[in-house]
C-alpha cells in the first residue's frame, strides 16, 4: 500500500518554464469532487466562441506540459484545455488513492464544472488514454474525435506486461525508484529519442521535485491492472468493451514504436478494436512521441479534415482480374527460373498449384484481410504463393532484399503480417530477430529444423490439408503493402487495392502493346510477378536480385535463349554489368537478342549511354524508360530515340505522361519549397504531383507521410522536382529534397551533373548546396574515372572545366572523390543529402574526412 502524501493546494507552475506561456495557466475549482471539492491547474488557451475543444489528458509520470506546443499551435477557433490530473501536475494533493474509475469520475465532473458544451475531441497519452476513452464513452454526443498516443486499453493475449512495469511494481522498487527518488520521470525522459534537452526536462520534473509531490506516480504505476482480481481491472475491461461504441468516430493513432513500455503489440491490439483508425507509427520514435516527432503537426492537420470524411468509392460487384491467371494457354510456359526451363511450371499447372496451395492457405488458418509476408526469391514459388495469397483473400507484404537485415526488420514489423512464406534462410532470419508472424516454408523442411524455426508447415503439407476458400477479393479489397527501396528516404509500406493494381497491369500492357504471343525476361523482379496476369510466359534470370549488378551477360543471354524472348526487363545496374561483360556473349545468345522487340530499364534513373550501349546488344528492339516509382508506376515512358531528340530541358526528359495519368507541378518559391499551385504550364519548375488509377491507395500505418503526399486530395506528391516543356513531355531535375536554394533563387542539380558528367575523364557527379536556405553556394563533388586514393580539392584546370561546362552557373568549389555514395538497391540513386554535409564540412576547412 502506497502511503498517502501530505494534502497541497493547487498552484501555478512558476515562470521561466521552456515552451509554457504563463498566460495559459488557470486554476478550476470543482465542488463535487469527493464531497469537499478539488481544485485542478489547467493549460487552457481560452479561446472565446470556439467551434471544436480539446480535451488533453497526460498519463504517468507526466503532466499538461506534455501538450504545451499543441497549445501553442492550436488552429483558429480551437479550444485546447490540458489537464493536470488529481494528485499530479500541479493540480491539489489531496491524499486520497485515486483508481481509474475515480479519475474517470474526476474528469467528467471536472468538464461539467469548465461547462464544456460543445463538440470535444480527447486527446491521450500513457494511461491518459484508458481515463480519455472512460470520459469519451460516457460523452458520446458530444464527441468528435479521439486522439491515443501510447497507450493502452488491455494486456494482449499471450504477451507479458511490460517488462520495466513490472520491475517498478516489484516491493523493493516502487517506493525507491517513483517517489523517493525521480528516477521513474528521469527514466521516462531518458526513452525518448533524442534525449530532451535540459530546459524540457526541467519543465517534465517542475511540478515533482520532492518525494511528497510524488506520491500518486507510485499509485499510477500500481494502480495497473496486471491481473484479473485488480481493482481496476473491471473498469478497464469495461472500457475496453466500449470501444464498438466508438466505430463511427473519428480517430487518430500515433505511437512511437521505440516505446520500451507500450510496444507495437499495444498499437496493434487498439487497430484491432478500432479498426477505422488513422494510424501514423513513427519508427524512431518513443514513449514520449509528441517530444520525439512531430505529432502536434499530425494532430493539427488531422483536426483540418475531421468531418471532411471522403467520397464513397462506387463497389464493382465481380472479382478481381488478377486471379485471372490464363489456365486456358495450357501447356504454355507460365514462370521458369533461372537458367534453363527445370524449374518451370506451365499455365495450366500454374492455375492448379494456385487454387490448391489457396485452399491450403485457408486450412492453415489465412483469413481474408490477414497479411502474408513473401520472402522467396522470383521464380516459381514466389508467383505461386503470390496468387495463392491472393485467391485466399490475403493481402501480400513484399520487401525489397535490398534494404538489408537491419531494414527488412524495421520493414516487417511495421507491418506486422499474420503469417511469413518464406525459404529457410529468411525463416531463420524471422526467427533470431523476432520477425512477426506464423511461418510456413517453401519446401520440405527437417524435423529438427522446422522445430528450431518454429515453422508450422510448408507448402506441399498445406495443400495436402485443404481449407474452404472464401469468395474471391475484389477490385476494392487491399492487395499488397510493396515497401519501398529507401533509396529517396526512409522505406514505406506502399499500400494498393487489386482495382490499382488492375490499372498497373492494364497500363503496362497498352503502353508497350503487350500480347499473350510475348515472353518476357525479367530482370527486374516486381514486373515478372505480372506475368502469370497478363498471360505471358516469365523468366527469371541467374542472378542475386538483392544486387542486380550481379546480372551477367551470359545469364540475360541463358535466359532469353530460354523463353525464346521477346522483352526484357533489366534495372540500370543490372544493365550495365550485362554490357561490361558483353564478351561472354555466344552466337546463341545474340541470335536470341536479336528476337527481342522491347528493351525497359527503370528503377533508377538511366543514363542515355547505358541505354544505347544496351540497345547496341538488341538490334531490333525498341528500348524504353519508364518513369514513376512504387507508388505509381508508370507515369511516363521515353524511347532512346526520344531521348536524343529531347533538347532544351532542366533535367532529364523522362517523356509524355500516360493518356490515364495527370501530371502537375507545385511551383518552388524563392527558397527552393514546393508550396506553390498546382500548374500544367511550360517551363515552371516545381514538385512534381501527379494522379492515375493505378496510383497507390496510401502508406501503411504512415497517415500524415500519406496526408502530405495527398495534396490535393486524390493526388500524389513524387518528391521529384522537374517541369513540362512545351511538347508536354515531363523533365525531371532531382529531387525537392536537394534543390539548391541560391540568392539568386532555386537551382535544380541533375542538369549540372549531366553537364560535368559530359566532361572527359568524370565518371559521376553530385551537386549540392552548402550553407543557409537563401544563401547557399554551389558545390560540386566529382568522381574520376581515375579516382584519387583519399578525397581533395580538384586542380585548377579541372575546376576551371567545370565552371566552363556549366556556364551560368557559379561554382563555388570542386572537390574529387574515390567514390560517391550511392545507394545499396540500384547502386545509382546518389546520397546528395550526405554529401552536402560532408562538403559543409570540407568548405568550414575541416580535415577531409572519407565520404
Amino acid at each position: 500500500m502506497v502511503t498517502a502524501p501530505h494534502a497541497a493546494a493547487a498552484s501555478t507552475p512558476s515562470d521561466g518554464l521552456d515552451g509554457l506561456d504563463p498566460a495559459w495557466s488557470r486554476l478550476v475549482h470543482v465542488p463535487r469532487t469527493d464531497g469537499v471539492g478539488r481544485t485542478w491547474h489547467v493549460l487552457d488557451n481560452q479561446v472565446d466562441d470556439a467551434h471544436l475543444t480539446l480535451l488533453c489528458v497526460h498519463g504517468n509520470p507526466s503532466w499538461s506540459y506534455l501538450f504545451r506546443n499543441l497549445v501553442r499551435r492550436a488552429p483558429v477557433g480551437v479550444r485546447v484545455i490540458a489537464v493536470d490530473q488529481l494528485e499530479m501536475g500541479f493540480s491539489e494533493r489531496s491524499g486520497r488513492l485515486r483508481r481509474l474509475p475515480t479519475r474517470v469520475d474526476d474528469l467528467c465532473e471536472l468538464t461539467d464544472e469548465l461547462g464544456l458544451d460543445g463538440q470535444i475531441v480527447t486527446v491521450a497519452h500513457d494511461w491518459g488514454g484508458p481515463i480519455s476513452l472512460g470520459w469519451a464513452q460516457r460523452h458520446l454526443g458530444q464527441l468528435a474525435g479521439v486522439v491515443l498516443m501510447n497507450t493502452a486499453v488491455h494486456q494482449p493475449e499471450g504477451s507479458p506486461a511490460p517488462g520495466l512495469i513490472r520491475l517498478t511494481r516489484s516491493r523493493p522498487m516502487l517506493q525507491n525508484v517513483t517517489v523517493k527518488t525521480a528516477s521513474f520521470i528521469r527514466g521516462a525522459l531518458e526513452m525518448s529519442h533524442p534525449r530532451p534537452v535540459a530546459e524540457v526536462r526541467r519543465g517534465f520534473l517542475a511540478p515533482y521535485l520532492t518525494a511528497d509531490r510524488r506520491a500518486a506516480i507510485a499509485e499510477f504505476v500500481a494502480d495497473i491492472p496486471l491481473d484479473p482480481d485488480h481493482p481496476s481491472a473491471a473498469a478497464l475491461d469495461g472500457i475496453a468493451a466500449g470501444l464498438g461504441l466508438l466505430s463511427d468516430v473519428p480517430t487518430l493513432l500515433l505511437w512511437g514504436s521505440k516505446d520500451k513500455v507500450f510496444s507495437d503489440r499495444y498499437l496493434h491490439d487498439l487497430e484491432h478494436r478500432l479498426p477505422h483508425a488513422k494510424v501514423h507509427r513513427y519508427p524512431g520514435a518513443g514513449h514520449f512521441v509528441s517530444e520525439d516527432v512531430d505529432a502536434v503537426g499530425a494532430i493539427v492537420d488531422w483536426l483540418g479534415v475531421l468531418g471532411r470524411g471522403s467520397a464513397p468509392v462506387p463497389a464493382e460487384h465481380r472479382s478481381s482480374t488478377l486471379l485471372e491467371t490464363h489456365g486456358e494457354l495450357g501447356d504454355q510456359l507460365a514462370v521458369a527460373e533461372s537458367t534453363g526451363l527445370a524449374g518451370s511450371i506451365s499455365f495450366s499447372q500454374f492455375a492448379g498449384s494456385v487454387e490448391t496451395t489457396a485452399a491450403g492457405l485457408a486450412g492453415a488458418g489465412v483469413s481474408p484481410g490477414d497479411r502474408v509476408a513473401l520472402m522467396v526469391p522470383p521464380g516459381v514459388d514466389l508467383a505461386v504463393s503470390l496468387y495463392a495469397c491472393w485467391r485466399a483473400g490475403a493481402v501480400i507484404v513484399l520487401i525489397d532484399s535490398g534494404l538489408g537485415p537491419s531494414g527488412i526488420s524495421a520493414a516487417i514489423k511495421a507491418a506486422d503480417p499474420a503469417y511469413l512464406i518464406g525459404i529457410p534462410k529468411a525463416l531463420a532470419a524471422a526467427r533470431t530477430l523476432r520477425w512477426p508472424g506464423r511461418r510456413i516454408c517453401t519446401g520440405p523442411m527437417p524435423a529438427t529444423q522446422r522445430k528450431v524455426l518454429r515453422v508450422i508447415g510448408d507448402l506441399s503439407e498445406l495443400r495436402s490439408a485443404p481449407g474452404h476458400l472464401p469468395a474471391p477479393p475484389t477490385p476494392e479489397d487491399v492487395a499488397a503493402v510493396v515497401f519501398t527501396s529507401g533509396s529517396t528516404g526512409p522505406s514505406k509500406g506502399v499500400v494498393y487495392s487489386h482495382g490499382q493494381l488492375e490499372a498497373q497491369r492494364d497500363a503496362l500492357t497498352k503502353l508497350y502493346d503487350i500480347t499473350t504471343d510475348d515472353r518476357l525476361v525479367a530482370a527486374f523482379a516486381p514486373f515478372a510477378l505480372y506475368g502469370p496476369a497478363i498471360g505471358i510466359s516469365s523468366v527469371v534470370p541467374d542472378m542475386d536480385v538483392a544486387a542486380p549488378g550481379t546480372l551477367t551477360a551470359r545469364a540475360l543471354g541463358d535466359a532469353a535463349v530460354a523463353a525464346d524472348a521477346t522483352m526484357v526487363f533489366a534495372s540500370p545496374a543490372a544493365l550495365a554489368n550485362v554490357v561490361r561483360t558483353a564478351t561472354e556473349l555466344t552466337a546463341e545468345h545474340r541470335a536470341a537478342f536479336s528476337a527481342v522487340r522491347l528493351l525497359l530499364s527503370a528503377g533508377a534513373p538511366v543514363r542515355p549511354s547505358l541505354l544505347r550501349a544496351a540497345a547496341e546488344l538488341f538490334p531490333n528492339a525498341t528500348a524504353h524508360t519508364p518513369y514513376g516509382m512504387t507508388e505509381c508506376l508508370p507515369v511516363a515512358s521515353i524511347s532512346l530515340a526520344g531521348i536524343d531528340a529531347a533538347v532544351g530541358g532542366d533535367g532529364v526528359c523522362v517523356g509524355f505522361p500516360l493518356v490515364d495519368v495527370d501530371v502537375q507541378i507545385r511551383v518552388l518559391d524563392a527558397l527552393g519549397r514546393a508550396t506553390g499551385e498546382l500548374t500544367g504550364e511550360p517551363g515552371l519548375v516545381g514538385e512534381v504531383v501527379v494522379r492515375a488509377p493505378h496510383a497507390r491507395s496510401g502508406y501503411d500505418r504512415l497517415w500524415h507521410t500519406e496526408f502530405a503526399a495527398s495534396q490535393p486530395d486524390g493526388w500524389h506528391s513524387t518528391g521529384d522536382v522537374g517541369h513540362l516543356d512545351e511538347l508536354g513531355q515531363l523533365w525531371i531535375g532531382g529531387r525537392v529534397s536537394h534543390v539548391i536554394s541560391t540568392p539568386d533563387g532555386p537551382v535544380t542539380p541533375v542538369r549540372i551533373e549531366q553537364a560535368i558528367e559530359g566532361l572527359e575523364g568524370v565518371a559521376s557527379a553530385a551537386v549540392v548546396g552548402v550553407g543557409p536556405p537563401g544563401l547557399q553556394r554551389i558545390v560540386a563533388v566529382i568522381q574520376p574515372v581515375s579516382a584519387p586514393r583519399s578525397p581533395r580539392s580538384a586542380a585548377l584546370d579541372i575546376v576551371d572545366a567545370v565552371r566552363a561546362a556549366v556556364v551560368g552557373v557559379d561554382i563555388s568549389a570542386v572537390f574529387e572523390v574515390p567514390a560517391l555514395p550511392v545507394d545499396r538497391r540500384h547502386n545509382s540513386k546518389i546520397d546528395r543529402t550526405r554529401v552536402a554535409g560532408w562538403a559543409s564540412a570540407a568548405l568550414a576547412g575541416g580535415r577531409l574526412r572519407k565520404l
